[in-house]
């Protein structure tokens, strides 16, 4: 009897072990491809590479999955700056402000770049 129950006890902890090791987290952000392509920009910062983080960041922005729901942080600012680097400064700054819309923590840091932008 005593050999049963040990028996059993040990195969509902295997049971328990493998369902707790499949179970898979989701995590707070999507990133799409966002490492590759900005490693890409950053070694070769070529038009077709700028254009293909752009349209990075335009899927973080539209397409999230993860469980919050919102851009990662700090993708507004970085789009923000592709922005200014091809000369459109309001939307560059309406980006920094989305950027402190959702993480407000960021806000001192954005109000210094944003006092660069605006003569």
């Amino acid at each position: 009897m005593k050999h049963r129950a040990a028996k059993l006890t040990g195969l509902s902890f295997i049971a328990f072990f493998m369902t707790s090791c499949m179970s898979t987290t989701k995590t707070l952000y999507s990133w799409e491809n966002y490492e590759k392509v900005s490693y890409e920009y950053t070694k070769d910062p070529s038009d077709k590479n700028e254009s293909k983080l752009d349209e990075c960041f335009d899927k973080m922005g539209s397409k999230q999955k993860g469980t919050r729901k919102t851009v990662p942080p700090g993708i507004c600012a970085e789009k923000a700056y592709l922005l200014l680097k091809q000369g459109r400064n309001s939307e560059a700054l309406s980006m920094l402000d989305r950027e402190i819309e959702l993480y407000p923590e960021s806000k001192p840091f954005i109000e210094k770049i944003k006092k660069q932008i605006i003569p």
